[in-house]
């Protein structure tokens, strides 16, 4: 890979003294039951240059505290952060976000829509109009669906052709179960199909066998998302840290490295950073103070950075 380093495009931080992840409180959670900073994340990224640092909860209280450590940490580079897409001040919302302590780097927008219990959660008129806004707004909005939701998923990005849609963890596919279903396939090319939609090659080892996965478990899976979107619609994320539970960093891109390795230099460069940082408007340098040109103008003018 070429360039001055990698862009991580999927972390997280939590601190249970300020907020609970009730989500890890499971006894098989227990490797990552404990608080987790910016910094500890640097102690292990080698290469890293900069992140994307997501939002794990659904509390508007977190935003607010992400944005202000991505105005503190040099490594986080851009934030995906929550509000309710449903709400009718969702504009308001974003808005105040963008104008708060470290809303220059509010990137994109999340709902954990994999525990919604309806399947089509994505396409209600209340989470389209959200989804209008959140465009509007110049941001991405981040898809956590599971395979049963890329129908759903495929429909609002058809539907929001001007929303700029990115997928996170291949849409958690039943790597452990074995080779690819044919249902997880056809919706993630149908997904692919819209322009308008990136993927995250991210949370793949944590859906395979924690104990005994090998890169090679991995690759039917990752072959599928390749052949789908492409190298230059696709981004590196470590998952960091819920890959934990069943590898470290430096195996989680051990294992992205080698399923990438046919590539040529600029593939790779498009899959470690140069599409997290188009997709994100990652400045080039943190003390530019604002998004590159090429970034929507309402990310840039508030509600934007």
């Amino acid at each position: 890979m070429t360039g001055p380093g990698i862009i991580d495009a999927h972390h997280h931080v939590w601190d249970l003294s300020a907020r609970d992840q009730a989500w890890i409180t499971d006894p098989p959670m227990g490797a990552i039951r404990r608080d987790f900073s910016v910094a500890d994340l640097a102690a292990v990224a080698d290469g890293v240059a900069r992140t994307v640092l997501v939002q794990t909860v659904t509390d508007p209280g977190e935003t607010p505290e992400l944005l202000a450590l991505a105005e503190r940490e040099e490594l986080v580079g851009a934030v995906v952060g929550w509000t309710d897409l449903t709400s009718p001040a969702v504009g308001d919302a974003l808005a105040a976000l963008a104008g708060g302590p470290g809303g220059r780097w509010l990137r994109g927008i999340r709902h954990q829509v994999q525990g919604e219990p309806d399947p089509d959660w994505l396409c209600r008129d209340d989470v389209l109009r959200g989804l209008d806004r959140v465009g509007r707004a110049g941001l991405v909005y981040e898809l956590l669906t599971r395979p049963h939701q890329l129908p759903a998923a495929e429909r609002a990005a058809a539907a929001r052709p001007d929303v700029r849609f990115v997928l996170d963890h291949c849409s958690k596919p039943p790597i452990a179960a074995g080779r690819p279903d044919p249902g997880w396939a056809a919706g993630i090319r149908a997904l692919a199909a819209r322009g308008n939609v990136t993927c995250k090659l991210s949370g793949l080892v944590t859906e395979a066998d924690w104990h005994r996965w090998t890169p090679a478990d991995l690759r039917p899976w990752f072959e599928v998302v390749l052949d789908a979107f492409g190298p230059d619609r696709l981004l590196f994320g470590s998952d960091w840290p819920v890959c934990l539970l069943a590898a470290d960093y430096g195996q989680v891109l051990a294992a992205a490295r080698t399923l990438t390795e046919e590539l040529s230099p600029a593939e790779r460069e498009a899959v470690f950073a140069g599409t997290a940082a188009r997709v994100y408007g990652i400045p080039p340098t943190r003390n530019s103070g604002s998004a590159p040109d090429d970034l929507p103008s309402g990310g840039r003018q508030p509600p934007g950075a």
